[in-house]
């Protein structure tokens, strides 16, 4: 069973499902949460060139997400990154993990940055495990406790969007 990594509009019925699990989740896990304190994503933000929206498939099945938002010139964050619970232990957040990496890299950038709380213990080992170095908090999130960052190496010429996209 490979998993399947592939881009997905933020807006679309299967991204807004995943994203409604991954509220769900951090809801439970993190009182008072909602996705408007702190650092927003927006489907502008998951938007191609300077961002982009990730799906996971299981089977033909859609099981996880994650999404790359642009921070400034080469350095772009990942977000609302989920698994859906029935499928966790199988390899979908480190394969969805490593596709959001090669995507920021097609895109031309060179840092990725992210963020996870302490009631996250699952993500904090992927990102401790996958060559994110910890770093000082970067975006005021109230609901982080980890900030991290991972330099990317080049793969083939740098896209000029990464430099000129907007946000």
């Amino acid at each position: 069973m490979a998993v399947d990594v592939r881009p997905e509009p933020f807006e679309s019925d299967v991204a807004r499902q995943l994203v409604a699990g991954f509220e769900a989740a951090i809801r439970e896990r993190y009182e008072g949460w909602t996705p408007h304190i702190g650092p927003t994503a927006t489907a502008a933000d998951f938007s191609p060139p300077a961002g982009n929206f990730l799906v996971a498939y299981l089977d033909g099945e859609p099981v996880g997400c994650g999404g790359l938002k642009r921070l400034e010139p080469g350095t772009v964050e990942i977000k609302r990154v989920y698994v859906r619970p029935d499928v966790r232990g199988r390899g979908v957040s480190r394969a969805l993990l490593t596709a959001l990496e090669d995507a920021a890299r097609d895109a031309g950038y060179a840092l990725i940055r992210l963020d996870t709380g302490n009631n996250q213990p699952e993500a904090l080992k992927l990102f401790q495990t996958s060559g994110y170095d910890p770093i000082p908090d970067y975006n005021d999130n109230p609901w982080a406790s980890y900030w991290f960052e991972k330099r990317l190496s080049p793969s083939s010429p740098a896209s000029p969007h990464a430099d000129s996209a907007t946000a």
